[in-house]
């Protein structure tokens, strides 16, 4: 039966609570911001007095017969799925409970060697073992891309008793894999395919973008519709299709993990993101397309700069682009994409969403308009006639998969010992190191750390990168396995 989009029923009962104004002798303990004041002064005490928990007219994430019910049932067919469920722990926990739904301990997956940590942790819980395929990479630009449906066959014939594929669509840049015919491929031979789209929570609202996993037949889809949907921070869902995995293994591992108090602010800023989406996001997505194409052709009058569309189609790794992804190649300036970052942070109040060795990434969304992306433009237009070096090709390592030696259970688990980083290679990894964002591990527990590995590590520290995952905050040290 087709639902009507524009009712929004969690958001109506929060609505409705509110209006009742009950006297709360439960959790929260700040009682409606009357215990908070000076944060309820701030956010206004709206917000708080819908900081809530589980009861009956709000009913329960944890097993939704209710509100809840009825706005996830909504999500799922604005984005054409069997089912959805809701998350308040983000993507990163959608994309662990995909994989712990097709991977038992020591079952096989498919899984390319750029994705987020989320990913990695996901094995950790699962006791899956990564097959990992590497991603086709720009040169040019010093990134990695999709992976090619070649890699996949070849990892599928390899390993015949594989569970399960994981794929990024799109990757932080905005490109993407043929997904549909990775999807017939597995499909044939009864293999499930679970997909991370944080960065595509968009996908389905415009056919100018490139298409959403659950359309094309996925299996599983993680979404973060806090990045690219307009809900608040930390709130995405889990969507599924019938068929290879099971719907009451995923509510079962989804309750293994996720909190039995969800946030009845971020739940209800999906319903209202999914009303906005089905409802308003051709229009509003058309707009984005049209603030984002402009921003393009006007950086690319910069002297120096290269911001990259659509002209990657076809190239390796790149089957399609998401053009709200305002990635912009900057070392014709003489100028690395961690500099540009920081530059526009301190010196024009201007964030945008990563620095990378070449490239500055702006996420172009809902809620952006002319006026916030010509401040953005003309801040790079400045840089460019202060700063211009002239165009260098950056010294930079080029990371292909390290060796895996154990599991990354295994390695989690493992006696470890603490060493200088300088003095790891050979060693095998009991921790992960990356950058973030984007939050893609340089290294993960047990894989062995490479001479090519310690420099590139060393690199991303000079350029003030933020660092995370490691016991030892500086990075000067790192965990290995042993005693």
């Amino acid at each position: 039966m087709i639902k009507n989009q524009n009712v929004t029923p969690l958001f109506d009962a929060l609505k409705e609570y509110r209006k009742k104004e009950v006297v709360p002798f439960d959790v929260p303990g700040h009682k409606h911001g009357r215990g908070l004041p000076e944060l309820a002064n701030y956010l206004g005490e709206t917000v708080l007095q819908v900081d809530v928990n589980s009861m009956k007219c709000l009913d329960n994430i944890s097993n939704p017969v209710g509100v809840i019910k009825e706005s996830e049932e909504l999500m799922a067919q604005a984005y054409c799925a069997d089912h959805a469920f809701f998350l308040v722990n983000g993507t990163s926990s959608g994309v662990q409970a995909m994989i712990m739904s097709v991977c038992n301990p020591g079952d096989k997956i498919i899984i390319p060697r750029n994705a987020h940590k989320s990913a990695i942790n996901g094995l950790i819980l699962s006791g899956g073992i990564p097959v990992y395929v590497q991603p086709q990479t720009n040169h040019e630009l010093g990134i990695a891309m999709g992976v090619s449906v070649e890699s996949i066959e070849e990892a599928i014939e390899e390993n015949p008793d594989v569970k399960a594929v994981f794929i990024i669509n799109p990757t932080y840049y905005g490109a993407t894999s043929n997904l549909k015919r990775i999807i017939e491929i597995a499909h044939k031979k009864n293999i499930a395919v679970i997909v991370d789209e944080a960065h595509g929570a968009h996908f389905r609202f415009h056919k100018e973008l490139p298409m959403a996993a659950m359309e094309l037949g996925a299996d599983m889809s993680a979404v973060s519709i806090h990045k690219t949907g307009g809900s608040l921070t930390q709130s995405s869902a889990l969507l599924l299709n019938e068929g290879i995995i099971d719907k009451n293994r995923v509510k079962t591992i989804l309750n293994l993990t996720q909190t039995t108090s969800a946030s009845y602010l971020l739940m209800s800023s999906l319903d209202v993101a999914r009303k906005m989406l089905a409802t308003q996001g051709n229009e509003v997505f058309t707009r984005v397309l049209e603030v984002s194409r402009k921003a393009r052709d006007e950086i690319n009058k910069i002297e120096g700069l290269y911001a990259f569309g659509n002209e990657l189609i076809g190239q390796s790794g790149v089957y399609n682009f998401d053009e709200t992804k305002l990635g912009i190649c900057v070392k014709g300036i003489g100028m690395t994409g961690f500099e540009v970052y920081d530059v526009l942070r301190d010196e024009y109040n201007i964030q945008v969403e990563l620095g990378d060795v070449y490239n500055i990434l702006a996420i172009i969304s809902v809620g952006d308009d002319s006026y916030s992306v010509k401040r953005l433009v003309d801040a790079l237009k400045d840089i460019s006639d202060k700063y211009n070096k002239g165009s260098v090709d950056f010294d930079k390592v080029v990371l292909n998969n390290p060796q895996i030696v154990v599991s990354p259970r295994d390695a989690f688990y493992a006696r470890k010992k603490i060493i200088k980083l300088e003095d790891s290679e050979g060693e095998v990894s009991g921790e992960s190191i990356m950058a973030y964002p984007p939050g893609i591990p340089i290294i993960t527990p047990g894989e062995r750390i490479s001479s090519e590995i310690i420099e590139y590590i060393k690199f991303i520290k000079n350029q003030h990168s933020m660092m995370t995952d490691t016991e030892d905050p500086y990075v000067e040290n790192i965990k290995v396995l042993g005693i």
